[in-house]
């Protein structure tokens, strides 16, 4: 089952969206870094320069992922997006790191700033940038439910903190608190590690087939026992791959039915599951109600 048009084409702007954007404040706050000597201004260049190297992995990914699936890959190309998730998270680390090194041996050898109003500038035309993006990707997550938009979200949500502590940093060095600007930069680098470890543990939970929430799985049951002439449900499956969800379950039924009945309702199963989440696919295997208490008898 391919992901719909519209979704794709709002995931793909989302994901041009995001490295224009980064490409620009990165441009901008290169100049300001550079006349002004912040740490704090470095910290929101490095992470500009690493969002836009994350971003370009992300758009090729989620170019790749929107493929229809094939003979080589059956369940489609989803999980390149997973595969983002993780290129994410090592970007940001490295963000962190040099944020972090930065800062410290700025604390330990204090410089005064200059063009402090230049930089103060610029941090509020990111802000309003970063709101702009972020508001545009929580409708495409919400539309598409994409891991890699999510993620990239997620990324944009903590560099919104970033940017608004190097705004306040800017502010207070220019009443004569230098040394702030070095605190904020490593404060601010430690959240952005502790959102890298976030991304990254999404991500896994993707490649490692980690089943959907279990109040998700609790209702797709609940939704397949309703069926009319449906006994019950087991072995009830879940996993993700990029925008698509796949769910497996056996149906127990009478054992007198005929193939054809059997099929329809397991037809009427799947139908009542997708209907209610549209990103399923689902695959129903019938069990006749005597052969599955025999198992459960020998248990």
């Amino acid at each position: 089952m391919n992901t719909h048009p519209s979704h794709a084409r709002l995931m793909r702007q989302a994901t041009g969206a995001a490295l224009a954007i980064a490409l620009s404040l990165a441009a901008a706050k290169a100049v300001a870094w550079w006349l002004s000597g912040s740490v704090s201004l470095l910290a929101g260049l490095t992470d500009s320069l690493l969002d836009g190297a994350a971003s370009l992995l992300n758009l090729l990914a989620v170019h790749y992922s929107l493929r229809p699936a094939d003979d080589d890959h059956r369940y489609g190309h989803g999980k390149a997006e997973a595969l983002a998730g993780l290129g994410q998270s090592a970007f940001i680390c490295v963000s962190a790191v040099l944020v972090g090194l930065q800062g410290i041996d700025r604390l330990l050898h204090p410089e005064p700033l200059s063009a402090p109003g230049l930089g103060i500038a610029v941090m509020v035309v990111s802000l309003g940038a970063t709101l702009g993006l972020l508001a545009f990707q929580r409708h495409v997550v919400r539309v598409t439910g994409s891991t890699a938009i999510r993620a990239d979200s997620l990324h944009y949500r903590s560099d919104l903190l970033l940017n608004s502590g190097i705004l306040l940093a800017l502010v207070l060095a220019g009443y004569g608190w230098d040394r702030l600007d070095a605190v904020f930069g490593v404060l601010i680098a430690l959240y952005i590690f502790w959102s890298a470890l976030g991304i990254l543990r999404e991500a896994c939970s993707v490649l490692m087939d980690q089943e959907l929430d279990p109040a998700v799985a609790e209702d797709m049951h609940r939704l397949a026992c309703a069926v009319p002439g449906v006994i019950g449900c087991h072995d009830l499956r879940t996993r993700m791959s990029g925008t698509r969800w796949f769910v497996q379950l056996h149906l127990e039924l009478p054992g007198e039915l005929s193939l054809a009945r059997a099929h329809d309702l397991c037809e009427a199963v799947e139908q009542a599951i997708e209907r209610a989440y549209p990103k399923a696919e689902v695959l129903v295997h019938p069990d006749p109600q005597d052969v599955v208490e025999r198992a459960r008898a020998r248990r």
